[in-house]
């Protein structure tokens, strides 16, 4: 069964994200931040893949599937060096990649 890694922590400022979070945001990759790096220095918008962010969902503890207790958070914190220091351009998201 495909599932989100519900990942523990905002990349940009590291604030605690825990499974029922109602403030911990993705994007289509599962990039996750807070609701302040969101709608603060973010935009709206992912700085890694310039896609637009929307409200995690929560996963419960139990019912019909298992929930948090068969398939549980991750616990790998990611976060990105130095944080995010800058709007995300997500009119840049039309390019695509040049080849190396």
């Amino acid at each position: 069964m495909a599932r989100l890694d519900l990942r523990p922590n905002c990349e940009c400022c590291d604030r605690n994200l825990p499974p029922d979070s109602r403030d911990a945001f993705i994007c289509s990759f599962e990039c996750t931040f807070c609701r302040d790096c969101v709608q603060g220095i973010l935009g709206g918008h992912c700085p890694n893949c310039l896609g637009n962010m929307v409200e995690r969902p929560i996963r419960p503890i139990g019912g019909p599937t298992g929930g948090l207790s068969r398939y549980p958070a991750s616990r790998e914190r990611v976060l990105k060096k130095g944080g995010c220091v800058s709007t995300p351009d997500p009119s840049r998201a039309d390019e695509t990649p040049s080849a190396a």
